[in-house]
């Protein structure tokens, strides 16, 4: 990176919550820290507290919602932070937007920050819409000439003219969302923080709004720093990206590599699989004892974790089931690391009825030559059941890699996908 071009540079922020129903400390608790910063010393509380993670009992009432973060940012760059619900997103966020400040570390900034980190963020839901335009462009240290000479376009943008004089307390969300976006990315702050916001949005709102950021970072060298669960918005929009977990920065780079890293956060070859076999009993409950715990893929007979094209596919499946089933449904869906499918099947829609009997059993899907060629990682989603109540789908059970070749020379996979596949014995039975 260009250090001159750097407009903004975290270095080692971290945020330190205490749990329970006070949250922000006891009168004790203060009074030692306020003892131990007129004698200049560190905050005592700092040096104690447990990584974020929401999924696990800990036994310390302080945790670190976000320990030791470091990333720079240059002028006109889109990065994209990703991560799982939890990881730190929205505190990081809320820092960089001065909503609340780090415990340790400093964020160095360069112009003005705009935030859109939830619906209505910065509106006075008693003033009208075109009043909240006036009062966020204030809040930005824009004057009133500057805003009034951007009023029609902000207006337009975000399809609320019917209702701008309207008190926005009125509005839909999907309305407010619009306007918001519409004032922070019409009024020119060098940096524009964006949360999970836009999904409020409907469909042709979300395109105009990513249409919107590419055109002030490529065009108006503005810098974006976006967050999102929509990796293919993700992939379109962002060059680089970092990928937080539990609180951490656990891998930063090119925005292919930290989507992959996002949704690979799902399995430790440790513990989830040894090579091609995916252990994935943690699903079943055991008071109802049915579904898939084990799966094992092969390619050619070989045990492994990667597809060749035109190989054979076989990917067995161990299940246990608490009764019979005699209109069983068995079926998968392979995706890639956008989450976009490819390949889907059952064996109803081949045709072939299955019976699950009561107990443990096996499922086997096949396909003969298997037909993506394009090289990457992808998932399986698993389903199993009657379609009833006793019904399981597992989204992304299993990862495997695809090393193929482009033979047609497109870079493409879906279309070649299907149309290969027609001509493909595939067979899925029980045994």
């Amino acid at each position: 990176m260009n250090s001159n071009n750097i407009i903004l540079k975290a270095e080692n922020v971290s945020k330190q919550y205490r749990l329970g129903t006070v949250g922000t400390g006891t009168l004790s608790h203060d009074v030692n820290r306020w003892w131990h910063a007129i004698r200049g010393k560190e905050d005592p509380y700092l040096k104690v507290g447990e990584i974020n993670d929401r999924t696990s009992k800990g036994t310390s009432e302080y945790v670190w919602a976000l320990k030791d973060i470091n990333f720079e940012v240059e002028a006109g760059e889109v990065l994209g932070i990703i991560g799982k619900n939890g990881a730190g997103k929205s505190t990081l966020l809320k820092i960089l937007s001065r909503v609340t400040i780090p415990s340790t570390g400093s964020i160095k900034y360069k112009g003005r920050i705009a935030s859109l980190l939830e619906v209505g963020t910065g509106f006075n839901p008693e003033l009208t819409g075109r009043e909240n335009i006036y009062l966020n462009g204030a809040i930005l240290g824009m004057t009133k000439k500057e805003i009034t000479s951007k009023l029609a376009e902000i207006i337009e943008f975000s399809g609320c003219e019917r209702y701008i004089d309207t008190p926005t307390k009125r509005y839909s969300s999907g309305m407010t969302v619009r306007l918001a976006f519409a004032v922070a990315a019409f009024l020119e702050p060098e940096i524009l923080v964006i949360d999970e916001v836009l999904a409020v949005g409907d469909a042709e709102f979300q395109k105009k709004a990513i249409g919107k950021m590419q055109d002030i970072s490529k065009q108006g060298g503005r810098t974006v720093l976006f967050v999102s669960h929509n990796m293919a918005a993700v992939k379109s929009l962002c060059t680089r990206g970092i990928v937080l977990e539990n609180g951490r920065v656990v891998y930063h780079g090119r925005i292919e590599e930290c989507i992959s890293k996002y949704y690979m956060s799902h399995y430790d070859t440790a513990e989830n699989h040894s090579l091609g076999v995916y252990e994935l009993s943690n699903h079943i409950d055991k008071k109802s004892k049915f579904g898939i715990y084990k799966a094992e893929l092969y390619c050619n007979n070989l045990l492994t974790d990667t597809i060749f094209t035109d190989s054979e596919f076989r990917l067995k499946l161990f299940y246990e089931s608490y009764r019979d089933f005699f209109e069983a449904e068995i079926g998968l869906v392979i995706k890639d690391t956008d989450q976009i499918s490819y390949i889907g099947l059952n064996n109803k829609h081949l045709g072939n009825a299955i019976v699950v009997k009561e107990g443990k059993g096996q499922a086997e899907i096949v396909i003969e030559d298997f037909p993506l060629f394009a090289t990457g990682d992808y998932f399986i989603n698993l389903y199993f059941g009657d379609q009833g109540p006793n019904y399981e789908s597992l989204e992304n059970a299993i990862k495997f890699k695809v090393f193929g070749e482009d033979i047609f020379g497109s870079g493409r996979k879906l279309d070649s996908a299907w149309n290969k596949i027609a001509h493909k014995k595939i067979s899925i039975k029980t045994g």
